[in-house]
């Protein structure tokens, strides 16, 4: 019935390249000349302010915390042909740039809004799962278990977890998706491992429940 998600699957083919190529003498070697250029920014880099890296929307009434020292895209990964009333992205945040290769999962955040508009026949959070299902096991990912419902402090959202194999890495992605004011709000979190994407989950934090529409 519905066939979208445009931003999410957008954001989620950018992530999808942080899965590393096949390791080699050569990049064993780009490993540790990264290691110590971030271990030399990390010294020099001042002491965060206490609100420095936390992400605020008063319209859907959540903030979250983003991890020092991870890079934000959100502005370079809006879509040129976006329409802000129909899709808009919130927040694209990647542990490490991701047009620059690396070892491992580059983790990420990604928080996007569409209009439910968008999706004819689309009356719960639910139904949106299906098609965000669809687009993400297209991309190489299997679904861990059918979506549910989560709660996030007194906002309850519908989960889906997916899981990627390639060779020695394991690609873990879960999304939260909540519909409000028709509006869907998707929050995609990427990691590699099931308690580093509970520990991403955990810094999303709701002021207050908006109401369900």
């Amino acid at each position: 019935m519905f066939s979208r998600c445009t931003i999410p699957l957008f954001l989620l083919s950018l992530a999808c390249s942080g899965l590393a190529q096949d390791t080699s003498a050569g990049s064993s070697s780009s490993k540790s000349k990264q290691k110590t250029e971030q271990h030399v920014k990390s010294n020099a880099a001042p002491p965060a302010a206490p609100d420095e890296g936390l992400y605020r929307n008063s319209e859907f009434g959540f903030t979250y915390d983003v991890r020092y020292g991870w890079v934000d895209r959100t502005a370079a990964m809006q879509p040129e042909e976006s329409d802000p009333s129909k899709s808009r992205l919130l927040l694209a945040v990647f542990e490490h740039p991701p047009e620059v290769a690396g070892e491992g999962v580059n983790s990420a955040v990604i928080i996007a809004v569409e209009s439910a508009a968008s999706y004819p026949g689309l009356k719960t959070a639910a139904d949106y799962m299906s098609p965000l299902t669809e687009l993400t096991t297209a991309k190489g990912f299997k679904a861990k278990q059918e979506p549910y419902e989560f709660s996030v402090g007194a906002q309850t959202l519908v989960r889906g977890d997916f899981v990627r194999d390639r060779g020695q890495l394991t690609m873990h992605q879960s999304s939260l998706v909540m519909l409000h004011k028709g509006s869907i709000v998707s929050f995609s979190f990427i990691g590699g491992s099931e308690d580093e994407i509970e520990e991403l989950v955990e810094k999303l934090v709701f002021s207050a429940a908006p109401k369900r529409r």
